[in-house]
């Protein structure tokens, strides 16, 4: 799985960050009040992925294995400041809504995970890609929760009224509670979804007669 694409279909659908890995849930419950603050800081880390595992997977001969965490952790705060910076002079509005979350993105399990367990061992292209398709899964993740959160508690999308004046807001869906009943029903719909397809897949396993050895059918090649 090292083709570009195969990385960004990997980040985004197979190894996605907060329904498949379950990490960074601290941003994913904080930040997802509304579908920007959700785009913006998965747009943020995903910009951070992916100049870290650059840079990392460059340097990665010449970075002594005994002291390769702080290594890590020093080139992606680098991103990170920069990133602080840019988002400060030319989006402050984000940039204040997003608050402490930004320089907190410096110790994302996410971010040191990806450049421990791949770019660290990649090329720097590859590595690129990896922090894209890890990213844009993060990104959609959290636009996803935060988009749910604010329909049902405001009514509104994006600064626009979506839901009709006589819509009634529950409000506890931009609270800390709601963060947590979207992402558990989220993920026990996806859950859902994954168990009834494995299950398919094996009765149509057994109809066909195979034992799961056989190595014939596409399935089992993978």
């Amino acid at each position: 799985m090292n083709s570009p694409l195969e990385r960004i279909k990997n980040g985004v659908i197979n190894e996605n960050v907060i329904f498949v890995q379950v990490l960074a849930m601290c941003p994913t419950l904080a930040v997802t009040t509304s579908a920007e603050n959700g785009l913006g800081m998965g747009l943020a880390t995903t910009v951070v992925l992916m100049g870290s595992n650059f840079v990392i997977s460059l340097l990665r001969k010449f970075i002594p294995d005994k002291i390769r965490i702080p290594a890590f952790i020093v080139v992606i705060a680098t991103f990170v400041t920069m990133l602080q910076f840019l988002l400060q002079g030319f989006i402050p509005s984000l940039y204040s809504s997003l608050g402490i979350f930004i320089p907190l993105i410096v110790v994302n399990c996410l971010i040191l995970g990806r450049a421990e367990a791949f770019a660290s061992k990649n090329g720097p292209i590859i590595s690129i890609f990896d922090g894209l398709g890890q990213g844009l899964g993060f990104a959609v993740s959290l636009g996803v929760i935060g988009s749910i959160r604010e329909i049902l508690g405001t009514g509104m999308i994006f600064g626009f009224q979506l839901m009709p004046q006589s819509f009634q807001p529950a409000i506890i869906m931009i609270l800390a509670p709601g963060a947590f009943l979207t992402l558990g029903i989220l993920m026990a719909l996806i859950n859902y979804r994954n168990a009834k397809k494995k299950k398919e897949n094996k009765r149509i396993t057994e109809f066909a007669g195979c034992d799961g050895k056989c190595g014939s059918c596409s399935k089992h090649k993978n």
